[in-house]
């Protein structure tokens, strides 16, 4: 109870203090001049601080955008790499067949047995093992022309950034 007490009196005490200085305070006149030039003064802090929370907001806005095409370019570039290694997979498997059929047309001519369809087979491997690399060069051109692409429109995009800075 003595504590309640004690924050009492000092609370008491400080508005005794601050009717005080409030007293003393009022007690002079103000010059009028110095009162507006602080009003003045005041208004353009407010209209400050408003220009730069549109400012900030914009910002915002420019930065959610960005953020936006950064996302859209990692989907794509991820399904531009999936697609890549597909192919590339497939590119493997043909060689692989190729490389199978071939050792066995070689085994069967060292037989000397002519087998027709061991020829057809390893033609047919071999035109698919062309099919899945001209398919994996296209993907790899793809995949470097969307990277190039991505480039030039950052290029593009950081100038027109600097241009609006330095017209800012």
């Amino acid at each position: 109870m003595s504590e309640i007490e004690e924050f009492q009196r000092r609370i008491n005490a400080a508005l005794d203090r601050i009717g005080t200085q409030i007293e003393a305070g009022s007690g002079g006149a103000a010059d009028p001049a110095e009162l507006n030039e602080l009003r003045q003064a005041l208004d353009d802090e407010k209209l400050a601080n408003e220009q730069l929370q549109e400012r900030i907001k914009a910002l915002r806005t420019k930065r959610n955008a960005l953020e936006e095409k950064l996302e859209a370019a990692r989907e794509a570039k991820s399904a531009e790499m999936t697609k890549l290694d597909t192919e590339l997979q497939a590119l493997r498997r043909a060689n692989q067949q190729l490389r199978d059929n071939n050792k066995a047309l070689r085994e069967a001519n060292e037989a000397g047995v002519a087998e027709p369809h061991l020829i057809n087979k390893s033609m047919l491997a071999e035109l698919e093992s062309l099919r899945a690399t001209r398919a994996t060069d296209r993907a790899e051109t793809e995949a470097i022309l969307a990277m190039l692409s991505a480039a030039i429109e950052g290029a593009t995009d950081a100038d027109a950034g600097a241009s609006d800075r330095e017209e800012a």
